[in-house]
């Protein structure tokens, strides 16, 4: 009986490991699921894939009768603390609102996948998957009826700081799959909700998750000291020019987990390189906008983002 049941636990632990080691994949859950099931112009295309793992995005079409040979565009990058999440965040409150606006004023939207920092992955990866998920939305334009011009990017917190690196990082720094080798990309405008903007400012630190060195051990694969060029390259603010696209931030003002900071910071730095951000505080309302009597309402912020959008995509 002994050796039986010390049998049973060493195969318990081998298909732990074995769990372990697979490809996390991120799941629907019900919700998710009946969101997704009421858009019904819609297809999932795998955009590249990675060591064997395919990577993939949804892209979600206006009504038929709205849609034009070449359409504006929207691509969402999720959020979930570097590590977890799924394309399925722009169903979240902050996003759904401005998903269903965007559609109704003829843009097509696309929320992709990344890899996340797990393994030997780490933000890096994430940003190239995103430029290469940009890069073959362009490559692929007249096949899913996208304007070539006229498109930007949006995402939360994590995805808030992966959004801002895609557009305003160099594409030169940032080369992932050679099939989409020498496909440049310029956005026109970046909305980003509650993000990371600097890993190397210290007066962005106290308060926030970046007071446990295990986030940047995540985001970089290694401790600041050791990883401050790559800690540069990953810093939204770093890469602020006159020339950048407009970027609208919206934080609120008693969020604890990425302070609003993050985003005065990078207005203030966006004043002294003359580039063009707009920063929309959300009273009462703490990361992802939780809270009570948060002011501007969350119908109210999705409609100023969806103007913002419109205002430079139509």
């Amino acid at each position: 009986m002994r050796s039986i049941n010390l049998y049973k636990i060493e195969t318990l632990l081998i298909l732990v490991m074995l769990i372990a080691c697979q490809p996390v994949v991120f799941c629907q859950s019900f919700d998710e699921k009946e969101i997704l099931d009421t858009f019904s112009n819609k297809e999932t295309v795998v955009y590249k894939t990675v060591d064997g793992i395919e990577l993939d995005m949804i892209i979600f079409y206006p009504d038929p009768e709205k849609i034009q040979k070449r359409n504006p565009w929207m691509m969402h990058v999720h959020g979930g603390g570097w590590a977890g999440g799924s394309k399925y965040k722009n169903f979240r409150k902050p996003f759904l609102g401005t998903l269903k606006s965007l559609l109704e004023n003829g843009v097509i939207c696309v929320t992709i996948e990344y890899r996340r920092t797990r393994g030997n992955s780490h933000a890096y990866d994430a940003v190239v998957d995103a430029k290469d998920a940009t890069r073959f939305l362009l490559k692929n334009a007249e096949k899913y009826k996208l304007d070539s011009v006229k498109y930007g990017v949006w995402g939360g917190s994590a995805g808030g700081h992966l959004c801002l690196l895609t557009a305003l990082g160099n594409d030169l720094d940032f080369q992932g799959d050679t099939e989409l080798a020498g496909i440049s990309t310029e956005f026109k405008c970046v909305v980003s909700y509650f993000p990371a903007t600097s890993l190397v400012n210290p007066d962005l630190v106290p308060g926030s998750l970046f007071e446990k060195q295990q986030s940047y051990t995540r985001i970089l694969g290694g401790s600041l000291s050791n990883k401050l060029e790559l800690a540069k390259l990953l810093s939204p603010t770093e890469h602020l020019t006159e020339t950048s696209p407009p970027i609208l931030l919206l934080h609120g003002e008693n969020d604890k987990v990425l302070p609003i900071i993050n985003s005065t910071y990078m207005v203030e730095v966006a004043k002294e390189r003359n580039a063009n951000v707009e920063l929309l505080t959300i009273k009462n309302a703490g990361h992802s906008f939780k809270g009570s009597n948060i002011s501007p309402s969350i119908e109210e912020l999705n409609q100023y983002a969806t103007e913002f959008i419109l205002s430079h995509l139509k």
